[in-house]
């Protein structure tokens, strides 16, 4: 059985590899010179290909991870092909190293899902691998496969750490983690949530065998108590771990490696004085809590064939009658965080090019009131999303509840591609899917992305004060 899946696999990664090259032909050659953040990424890549590593663009606010694996991949392919002129380290080269990490994110996907979902081995073959190739055909995702961007790169890397982390081999996997923040700096969250799954594990362990002692069975250690008494008794259990000498040893054994990346992140941050290389003004950090209502919305919508039934529609409207005034609650201070943390980067409103631009035109910008009565779908769409963790342990998800409020709420613009990376991990997550789901997410997947390489390639226009054929994007 097993054999005949690696053929299975084997098979669906080299006809996603056809596919996407013929996808990635027809867009190079309809855009054929940098487009948008390209012309700062791709002729700081050449310049790293011609050996000009002390010659840095400061419009660049990322490290030089992707340019550094450009060189290392195509420097020996050149040599060994013998190739010369333009076509070394040539727009289309670039943009194809990206190709060969929509290969690795396809195949670390499928050994993530058959990682993480080992009990059910024996009976879903074909729901693994449609999860995994479901899965690398995200659309957000699977559109910067074919431009020069980090996304591809950078989730590559996290994946990666993540595998490593799974498998106990927390070495490599904060060597991989190291290599992640190259791409993106705030790659480090993902790396620290590698290393918060580790002490969550010691956590659950601790809370379990208390529990088991004084024979408590109201709180099991899989569950998030949504009562103020158990949210209290979560947090004096967690002093209590934390400033335990033994608790923090037997953490530290495992997660000194995660530990090592963390003092040379600080160290990092202190030497650039700040998170961000090349041009800060653009990127500056404020508390805009909305963010994390905007991922809960772009996750339900994305994850709707898979996580939203009958059944689940109708748990939340018994929750809301068992808990009117924990809802009633969340409500409040969901309509308080839109109203006094609500920011707009000024690129969300200057640049037409992104979809970010419409949603927010012609969603928030139609009425002020929008983004209030907005607010019983963000709750409903955050319980949604905590809902599918049911099975997950108590401090599990508080560790990645953590780290995903670190990874969008500090973010002032809003870019769908800063949701890639934790979309993924809570998709990873869910229960696997059955096979009608999975080929329904696959069928929006496929649609939305030919719908966006539609739009990318034959909905051109052109700014009245520029000749450049601009082109409407992610």
């Amino acid at each position: 059985m097993e054999k005949f899946e690696g053929y299975i696999f084997t098979a669906l990664c080299s006809t996603n590899f056809l596919i996407s090259c013929l996808l990635f032909s027809k867009v190079t050659r309809e855009q054929r010179e940098p487009y948008m953040d390209e012309i700062f990424h791709i002729p700081q890549a050449q310049k790293y290909c011609q050996g000009k590593f002390n010659e840095w663009d400061p419009m660049i606010t990322t490290l030089p991870g992707l340019y550094l694996v450009s060189v290392g991949v195509i420097k020996p392919v050149v040599w060994l092909a013998d190739l010369t002129g333009a076509v070394v380290c040539s727009t289309a080269m670039l943009r194809f190293i990206n190709l060969l990490f929509n290969c690795g994110n396809l195949y670390l996907l499928y050994l993530l899902i058959c990682k993480l979902h080992l009990r059910e081995k024996t009976r879903t073959t074909s729901r693994r691998v449609l999860s995994a190739l479901s899965l690398s055909t995200f659309p957000v995702l699977y559109f910067f496969n074919f431009l020069y961007y980090t996304d591809a790169g950078s989730t590559f890397f996290i994946l990666f750490t993540y595998l490593m982390t799974l498998y106990g081999c927390h070495k490599a996997s904060a060597f991989l983690g190291a290599c992640s923040v190259l791409f993106r700096q705030t790659n480090i969250i993902w790396v620290a949530f590698c290393a918060g799954t580790l002490v969550a594990a010691k956590m659950d362990e601790t809370w379990r065998a208390e529990h088991t002692k004084k024979r408590d069975e109201k709180s099991p250690p899989s569950q998030v108590p949504l009562s103020f008494s158990g949210a209290k008794k979560v947090i004096l259990f967690t002093l209590e771990f934390i400033t335990s000498p033994s608790h923090v040893k037997a953490v530290l054994l495992v997660a000194w490696p995660y530990a090592v990346v963390g003092v040379g992140f600080l160290a990092f941050l202190v030497l650039n004085d700040g998170i961000v290389v090349g041009d800060r003004t653009s990127h500056e950090a404020c508390l805009n809590f909305p963010q994390l209502f905007y991922f809960f919305s772009f996750t339900l919508f994305f994850s709707l064939p898979v996580s939203l039934c009958y059944y689940r529609a109708l748990r939340f409207l018994q929750a809301l009658k068992k808990q009117p005034l924990f809802f009633l609650l969340i409500t409040a201070v969901s309509l308080f965080l839109v109203w006094k943390f609500t920011f707009v980067h000024r690129y969300l409103l200057a640049d037409n090019r992104h979809f970010p631009f419409y949603v927010w035109k012609r969603l928030f910008q139609r009425h002020e009131l929008v983004r209030f009565l907005l607010v019983p779908a963000y709750v409903f769409a955050g319980w949604n999303f905590l809902d599918s963790f049911k099975s997950r342990s108590l401090f599990w998800s508080l560790a990645f509840l953590a780290c995903l409020l670190a990874a969008t709420v500090p973010q002032k613009l809003l870019e769908f591609r800063y949701f890639i990376v934790p979309y993924l991990m809570y998709r990873l997550h869910m229960p696997l899917p059955s096979l009608p789901r999975l080929i329904v997410e696959f069928v929006l997947y496929t649609a939305v992305n030919a719908a966006t390489l539609y739009i990318f390639i034959t909905k051109t226009f052109h700014w009245p004060d520029s000749t450049a054929t601009q082109r409407f994007m992610w």
